[in-house]
């Protein structure tokens, strides 16, 4: 029997990679429902090579022009909060949920309450609302699948054990395109140089944060929520090659690694394959001999405050992680907007966590109320950014 998947973040990196697997064994799944960003064109060829049973776009302009291009397809579809909402209706055994940032609250937080399984790459559900997201979970009897490629590696590193029996979960970073310069070649760094990630292909907003380490930071609360794991057990390493995504160590001094080249398709191949492993056509095996060696190197929180920053939210709780993705988000955007500096990121998002510190001091209730936290952090860091960029 076939496995109906939609795939929400349809026209990303992670969505395209997931057509490209679903494409390849389209006698296991079948696709209910893709939906989009704003790419009309892009969303509805996809829609045509997979076929469909409907196609979405989160930008409600951007609806005739979705029509037009999958007029006469038969494939139904829409534009808007509402079509969204009518692609999380439809029948789906598994949802994968890669869209990027705060945006993709709702719909991850919707696919839940239906019971779905949920592959998630949409790390921010948890970072924003991870307590109520998982106790949902539980509620509604969903299944949430790791499907970043560092929760993905401790997930079959753990293997079902208990974590009585683990000292450290660790999760490695490539290091980005800045780990070997200096503070003050960073600090003079554009948008194009932030977003020129050495291992992988990753959109311009995730590959900046993975410039500042953030991406590092929100990948810890990710994992503190997916596994129920303290903060203090939980850790970073950077390692250039980006071949091993992640490690447990065990209380008798064992470590379990799961190693794979940077290719995302490996952890969406594991979550679509519900455990079973499926081939990767064009996949290149890994070979050790030909990679030589495997490097390590602490993580430079000097340099990379965003990292400190995330940890320092993780441990405050609350909603210290909300505040924090909020502003991130901001910061980001301005960044790339030409608006302040590289260390203008870390700035902001410092100053925010440090301003609503007293405000918000319990996680979200709900995904609504992480949305409206979100929403006031937003505001408030836009309109930091004058003064911020006049300090700088």
């Amino acid at each position: 029997m076939t496995q109906i998947v939609t795939v929400f973040g349809a026209t990303g990196s992670i969505g395209k990679s997931t057509a490209d697997l679903l494409a390849q064994h389209a006698d296991r799944f079948s696709v209910g429902a893709l939906v989009g960003g704003k790419d009309p064109v892009a969303l509805a060829r996809m829609a045509r090579e997979l076929n469909a049973s409907f196609a979405a776009l989160a930008d409600e302009s951007a609806g005739p022009a979705l029509a037009e291009a999958l007029s006469g397809s038969g494939i139904p579809n829409g534009a808007g909060e509402g079509a969204v909402m009518e692609a999380v209706a439809r029948d789906a055994d598994i949802v994968v949920a890669a869209v990027s940032g705060a945006a993709g609250l709702k719909s991850t937080h919707a696919a839940l309450r239906l019971g779905r399984t949920v592959a998630l790459a949409n790390k921010e559900s948890l970072v924003c609302a991870g307590d109520a997201f998982m106790r949902d979970a539980a509620r509604y009897g969903a299944t949430i699948l790791p499907m970043d490629s560092e929760h993905d590696a401790l997930s079959q590193a753990l293997a079902g054990r208990p974590l009585a029996d683990v000292r450290t979960m660790m999760i490695t970073a490539s290091g980005g395109p800045f780990r070997t310069w200096s503070h003050e070649r960073i600090a003079a760094a554009s948008a194009t140089e932030a977003a020129a990630h050495p291992t992988w292909s990753m959109g311009m907003k995730i590959n900046i944060d993975s410039a500042s380490l953030m991406n590092k930071g929100l990948e810890l609360i990710e994992a503190h929520h997916l596994f129920g794991i303290e903060p203090e057990r939980l850790d970073v390493v950077v390692h250039p090659q980006s071949v091993i995504h992640g490690m447990v160590y065990w209380l008798d001094g064992a470590v379990t690694a799961e190693l794979a080249l940077p290719d995302m398709r490996v952890p969406i191949s594991h979550c679509l394959g519900l455990g079973d492993r499926l081939t990767i056509a064009r996949g290149r095996p890994l070979d050790l001999v030909t990679l030589g060696a495997l490097t390590f190197e602490a993580a430079d929180e000097e340099r990379f405050p965003c990292l400190r920053i995330a940890r320092a939210a993780l441990a405050a709780g609350g909603a210290a992680p909300t505040v924090m993705n909020a502003a991130n988000e901001i910061a980001v955007a301005a960044f790339i907007a030409g608006r302040i500096g590289f260390y203008g990121i870390s700035d902001l998002v410092e100053r925010a966590c440090t301003h609503f510190a007293g405000q918000y001091r319990t996680a979200p209730a709900d995904v609504d109320e992480a949305l409206a936290i979100d929403a006031h952090v937003r505001v408030w860091s836009a309109e930091a950014l004058p003064e911020l960029r006049a300090a700088g």
